[in-house]
């Protein structure tokens, strides 16, 4: 396993997100599945993963729970590193939010607590909130070794962030695609400016670059082999000095054993591998329709009831050119895409600036039948 060192301490480059845990019957909702999320856990302890991060939000608000009982209650605490966050939007108070996570966790400190999820439409209210104070209270206390946020803000309200706290490490979205097609490497550099380590989330892009087109998985393919295609996303995300730690979700243990082989060989991405990633890249992206990571912030607010991540998954099958996903779509239960009322929540909610109403309103007029009959809606 690769380390980092991080004032003192070394930690693993490779790190384990639970927002993404094994369910029961592997269905979005159901409960953590204990016995195949602990085996995950104990595989990526014995393997030299030593950074876990969770948040209150995460499972329907029960994975820190589950990190409590299966990794802090059963391997030493100063194993690891644990990181989680405080959510303005899932509950404001926090205080309570810090007190019931020590409480969840069963610990008396937190490694790495993030300021989670700043956005354009949430910065001034954790700019006015008071939370800042408080951390750096919890912080002086030693209740919190490390002090540091995840953004998905644009620019300017991350530098303007970044300037509002001694802030110790910035969480971003990062990898090769967002990189070119969205404001990723501007962000990046005003984290490397500020001289913070940056902590990756969403490397693989929520698993939308563990398989990419046909044309652009062979492209890969015939270069090595022996690579998964998520392994060029977390190779080419370790080029970048900048990167302390990279977290995956990993839902198996055939994606932690491919993450641990990446993260423990010295095979670094060739001048001419980056090449041929870039071009990749961009037969890829021709042919992606709605960069969707899944995280179904978009959903807690939809008064219409509609699985969005679910319904964008199968608009991009759509746009692919299956002749099925549309009746799929109507199939689907809960909310529909003619029920959207166009209130724009989900834009606001939404990291990647999808304009998903929009989507829903193609959707709605189009024929079950139909499959590709509509111009590719570009990102808000």
């Amino acid at each position: 396993m690769e380390y980092r060192e991080f004032k003192g301490t070394q930690v693993s480059r490779l790190g384990m997100g639970t927002m993404r845990l094994p369910r029961i019957g592997d269905k979005d909702g159901a409960p953590i599945d204990y016995d195949r999320a602990e085996a995950i856990i104990d595989l990526a302890c014995e393997s030299g993963v030593n950074y876990f991060d969770t948040a209150w939000p995460y499972h329907e608000g029960t994975s820190e729970e589950f990190v409590g009982k299966a990794l802090v209650a059963r391997h030493p605490r100063e194993s690891f590193n644990l990181a989680t966050k405080f959510n303005i939007r899932a509950n404001p108070d926090f205080r309570y939010v810090f007190e019931t996570q020590l409480e969840r966790l069963q610990t008396d400190h937190i490694d790495f607590y993030l300021v989670h999820a700043v956005m354009d439409n949430s910065i001034d209210m954790y700019l006015e909130s008071g939370c800042i104070d408080y951390l750096n209270e919890q912080r002086e206390k030693g209740r919190i070794k490390h002090l540091g946020f995840s953004s998905h803000a644009a620019p300017a309200n991350l530098k303007r962030f970044l300037d509002a706290n001694d802030w110790e490490f910035v969480q971003i979205q990062l990898n090769y695609l967002d990189w070119k097609y969205s404001t990723t490497h501007e962000e990046h550099d005003i984290i490397a400016a500020a001289g913070l380590p940056i902590v990756v989330m969403e490397p693989v892009r929520g698993g939308r670059l563990a398989t990419l087109t046909p044309r652009a998985n062979a492209m890969l393919q015939e270069a090595h082999p022996d690579w998964s295609i998520a392994s060029w996303a977390m190779r080419w995300v370790r080029t970048l000095p900048q990167v302390q730690t990279v977290l995956s979700g990993m839902t198996t243990l055939e994606q932690l054993k491919d993450n641990v082989a990446t993260f423990s060989d010295d095979m670094t991405l060739s001048d001419d591998d980056l090449v041929l990633l870039e071009t990749a890249r961009d037969a890829f992206h021709d042919e992606l329709i709605v960069p969707c990571t899944a995280c179904r912030y978009c959903t807690e607010t939809c008064p219409a009831g509609i699985d969005i991540p679910e319904v964008l998954r199968l608009y991009n099958k759509i746009k692919m050119g299956s002749q099925t996903s549309r009746a799929a779509i109507e199939a689907l239960e809960g909310g529909h895409p003619g029920d959207c009322i166009s209130c724009g929540l989900c834009v606001g909610n939404c990291p990647q600036g999808i304009d998903t109403p929009s989507i829903m309103a193609e959707l709605a007029e189009m024929p079950a039948s139909n499959a590709m009959t509509r111009s590719i809606p570009k990102k808000a």
